[in-house]
C-alpha cells in the first residue's frame, strides 16, 4: 500500500524548477526574519536585566522597537515559501498538517499573542519598567511555533508513523516523537536566531543613532554573540547532518540517475559550513577591536543572507531525496505551463520585492530620525 496518497489531477500551471527556485528565495529570507526575531529578542531580554548600564539600556530598546516590524515579516515572508512547499509536496504536508491538526491551528492564535507582547515589551522598556518577563513569554510563545513549524516539516517526511499517530489522536492533539533529527534542528534554530542577531548588532553599531562608546559596546556585544552562538549553530548543524537516514546520506553523496543536480545540492552544505565559520571570524575580530563601520556591517548582512540561502538549499536535498527514498518524486509531475500568468505572477513578485525594500528602507529612515531627535 502506497504511503501517499494519489496525485492532485490538477497539472502544475509552471515548471517544478520554477516553484522551487521561489520557494528556496522566499523560505531563505523568512528564515532570516525568524532567527533575528528569535535570537533578537532574547539578546533583548537578557539586556533589559542590566538595569544599571546605560548602553545595555539603549542597545535593549533599540533592539525592542525594531523586533515589532521583524515580526510583520516573519509573517508576510512565512506565506509564501508556505502555500509554494504546499504546490509541490502537498500530498506529504496536508497530510501531516492535519495529524497534528490541533497544534498547526494553534499557529494562528500564538502569533497574535506573541505579537502582542512584542508590543508590550518595546513599551515597557520604552517607559523605564521591568519588561524581561512580558519578552519572555514573547519569546516562548514564538519558539513554541517554530517548534510546531518544525515539527510539521519533519513529519511530511515521516509516512511511516502517520498511522500510528492517526490511532493515538484522530483530532490531532498529540506531537510526533522518535525522529533522531528534531534536537539538533531546534538547537540549530535556536543557536543561528542568537548567531544572526549578533550579525544584527554589527550592522546596527554601524549606524549613527548611537553614541560612540554605544557603537562600540553594541559592536564588542555583536561580535561576542556571533562568535559564541555560531559554534554552537556550526555544531548543531553538523549533528543535524550526521543523524540523517543512511538511505539520504548515500543519496547526498551519490544522486540517483537523472537526478545528478542534487550533488550541486550537497555542496551547499560545504559552503554552509565555510560561511558560518568565516562569520565566526568576523565576529571574534569585531569583538576584539571594536569595529562600528559600515563595511562590517554590509559584511554582516552579506554573510547572514548567504548562510540562510546555502542553509535552505541544503535543506531542499534533504527533504527531496529524504521523500524519493520513500517513493515520493517531486520532479514526477504533469505541468500546462501558462506561460502568460506566470509572467504576470513574476512581474508582480519583484514589485513586491521592491515595495519590501523600500518599507524596509523607509522604516530605517523613519526609526533613524526619531532616535536622533530622542
Amino acid at each position: 500500500m502506497p504511503f501517499y496518497p494519489a496525485v492532485d489531477p490538477i497539472p502544475l500551471p509552471a515548471p517544478v524548477w520554477l516553484f522551487k527556485l521561489l520557494h528556496i528565495v522566499t523560505l531563505a529570507l523568512h528564515f532570516v526574519a525568524v532567527e533575528l526575531l528569535l535570537g533578537g529578542l532574547l539578546v533583548a531580554i537578557v539586556l533589559s536585566l542590566f538595569r544599571g548600564s546605560p548602553n545595555a539600556r539603549v542597545a535593549a530598546r533599540a533592539l525592542a522597537r525594531r523586533l515589532t516590524i521583524v515580526m510583520t515579516y516573519v509573517i508576510n515572508l512565512g506565506v509564501p515559501p508556505l502555500l509554494f512547499s504546499q504546490v509541490l509536496y502537498g500530498r506529504a504536508l496536508y497530510t501531516s498538517s492535519v495529524l497534528i491538526g490541533l497544534y498547526w491551528i494553534a499557529v494562528v492564535f500564538l502569533l497574535m499573542a506573541v505579537y502582542w507582547h512584542l508590543y508590550r515589551f518595546s513599551y515597557r522598556l520604552e517607559a523605564g519598567k521591568s519588561a524581561w518577563i512580558t519578552g519572555l513569554v514573547s519569546w516562548l510563545l514564538a519558539g513554541s511555533v517554530a517548534r510546531i513549524l518544525s515539527t510539521n516539516m519533519t513529519l511530511m517526511l515521516r509516512p511511516e508513523d502517520w498511522r500510528s499517530l492517526y490511532g493515538a489522536s484522530a483530532a490531532g492533539a498529540y506531537l510526533p516523537t522518535g525522529d533522531p533529527t528534531t534536537n539538533p534542528r531546534w538547537i540549530m534554530m535556536l543557536a543561528g536566531g542568537l548567531f544572526l542577531s549578533g550579525l544584527w548588532l554589527l550592522y546596527l553599531a554601524a549606524r549613527k543613532t548611537f553614541t560612540a562608546d554605544e557603537q562600540k559596546f553594541v559592536a564588542r556585544l555583536g561580535g561576542s554573540v556571533a562568535a559564541l552562538a555560531g559554534v554552537v549553530y556550526l555544531a548543531a548543524g553538523l549533528w543535524a547532518a550526521a543523524v540523517q537516514p543512511g538511505i539520504v546520506q548515500t543519496l547526498l553523496a551519490h544522486p540517483p540517475a537523472g537526478y545528478e543536480f542534487y550533488g550541486f545540492y550537497a555542496l551547499a552544505g560545504k559552503l554552509w559550513i565555510g560561511l558560518v565559520a568565516l562569520a565566526i571570524v568576523v565576529g571574534i575580530v569585531a569583538a576584539a577591536a571594536r569595529i562600528a563601520a559600515g563595511w562590517m556591517a554590509w559584511t554582516a548582512v552579506l554573510l547572514a543572507v548567504l548562510i540562510e540561502l546555502s542553509l535552505v538549499i541544503y535543506r531542499d536535498a534533504v527533504r527531496d531525496l529524504t521523500l524519493f527514498s520513500k517513493g515520493y518524486d517531486v520532479w514526477n509531475r504533469v505541468i500546462v505551463t501558462n506561460w502568460s500568468v506566470v509572467g504576470l505572477f513574476l512581474v508582480l513578485f519583484v514589485a513586491g520585492v521592491g515595495v519590501i525594500g523600500w518599507l524596509v528602507s523607509v522604516a530605517a529612515r523613519a526609526k533613524k530620525t526619531m532616535e536622533g531627535a530622542a
